[in-house]
C-alpha cells in the first residue's frame, strides 16, 4: 500500500501571508481521494521528530535557537518566515513525516510526504522557506540504523538543493544530485556530487535527455541501496518562479523515469513534494497529483 505523510499542521500553522500556494497541502489529499488514486488509510499523521535525529544533521545551537524562538530578525528573514511556535512545530512534524516515510519505503518500496523537500536548510541555518532538512535527517537516520549504506538523493526541484549539498559534502555514503535552473535561486550555488544546471526555457525533450543521461552516469559508479526524490513541480512552464519550459506531461514523464528506476532496481524510495508556484492552483495540484498517480501505478 502507498503510505503518505499528512498532518493538519501542514496547513493550519502557516503564517497568513504564506497560505497560497500552500493551500495545495489541503487540496492535494482531497484530489487524490476524490479521483480514487488512494483510499483514506493511505494517509498517516506523523508526530514530532526526535531531537536526537535532528542533531545528527543540524548544529545543536541552531536547533536550540530555532525551537526557543531566539533566532534574530536577519536569520528569520533568510528563511522567508516570521517564526512562531506553530511554524517550528510544523517543521518538526514534516521532518518526522519523511523519516517515517523511510520506514514505510523499506516495507512497501515507496512512500511519500505531501510536504517536505526542504533542501535549502543547511547544518547551521535555514534559507528559502526551509528550516530543517527533511531528506537529510531521514537519510542520516537510515545510515545510523544500518538500514541503508549508500543513498542517492535525486533533487529535481527547479532550485538547487544547496543545503543538502552542504550537509553531505564530506559523506561518501550519500550522493547528492541536483538538476536545477542555472539562473534561479540560490544565486550562490553549493557543490553537489553532481550538478546539472539548466538554461531558462528548456523544453521536455532536452530536459528528459539530460535526466536520463545523468542517472545513467551516476549509476555507473555509485550503487545506491536507497533513494530520495525531491519532486518539486516548479519546473513546469506555468510556474511563476521556475523560468523553465517543461510541460505538465513532461514533468509526469520525469516522475516515471525516477520511480521506474526505483522499481526496476528494487530500491526503496521516499518522495517529498518540494516547490510549485503556478499562478493557477489547478496546475499545481495536477502536476503534484501526477507524482502520486505514477507511484501508485508503478508500485501497486
Amino acid at each position: 500500500m502507498l503510505k503518505i505523510a499528512f498532518n493538519d499542521y501542514y496547513i493550519h500553522s502557516l503564517p497568513e501571508g504564506h497560505r497560497f500556494p500552500m493551500v495545495k497541502y489541503e487540496l492535494l489529499p482531497k484530489q487524490l481521494l476524490l479521483e480514487g488514486t488512494v483510499e483514506e488509510d493511505a494517509f498517516f499523521s506523523p508526530g514530532i521528530i526526535s531531537k536526537e535525529q535532528v542533531l545528527a544533521i543540524h548544529h545543536a545551537d541552531y536547533f536550540q535557537n530555532l525551537t526557543e524562538l531566539k533566532l534574530d530578525r536577519r536569520a528569520q528573514r533568510k528563511t522567508g518566515f516570521v517564526h512562531n511556535e506553530d511554524l517550528i512545530l510544523r517543521e518538526q512534524i514534516i521532518m518526522e513525516g519523511t523519516r517515517q516515510c523511510a520506514e514505510y519505503a523499506l516495507e512497501h518500496g515507496v512512500s511519500m510526504n505531501i510536504a517536505g523537500g526542504t533542501h535549502h536548510s543547511f547544518t547551521d541555518h535555514g534559507e528559502g522557506f526551509c528550516l530543517l532538512n527533511d531528506q537529510a535527517i531521514a537519510a542520516q537516520w537510515l545510515l545510523d540504523q544500518n538500514k541503508a549504506s549508500k543513498i542517492l538523493i535525486i533533487d529535481l526541484d527547479v532550485h538547487q538543493g544547496n543545503g543538502t549539498a552542504e550537509v553531505f559534502r564530506n559523506n561518501a555514503n550519500v550522493f547528492t544530485f541536483s538538476m536545477h535552473g542555472e539562473n534561479n535561486y540560490p544565486l550562490k550555488k553549493e557543490t553537489s556530487d553532481l550538478d546539472v544546471p539548466l538554461p531558462d526555457g528548456i523544453k521536455d525533450n532536452e530536459y528528459i535527455y539530460l535526466l536520463e543521461q545523468s542517472l545513467d552516469r551516476i549509476l555507473k559508479f555509485f550503487a545506491p541501496d536507497f533513494l530520495f526524490f525531491q519532486s518539486g513541480i516548479d519546473i513546469i512552464e506555468t510556474d511563476k518562479l521556475g523560468r523553465l519550459g517543461v510541460s505538465i506531461e513532461g514533468c509526469k514523464q520525469r516522475d516515471k523515469i525516477v520511480l521506474n528506476l526505483a522499481k526496476e532496481l528494487n530500491l526503496p524510495i521516499v518522495v517529498s513534494m518540494g516547490g510549485g508556484y503556478s499562478e493557477e492552483i489547478k496546475y499545481i495540484i495536477e502536476a503534484h497529483a501526477n507524482t502520486f498517480r505514477t507511484a501508485q501505478h508503478i508500485f501497486f
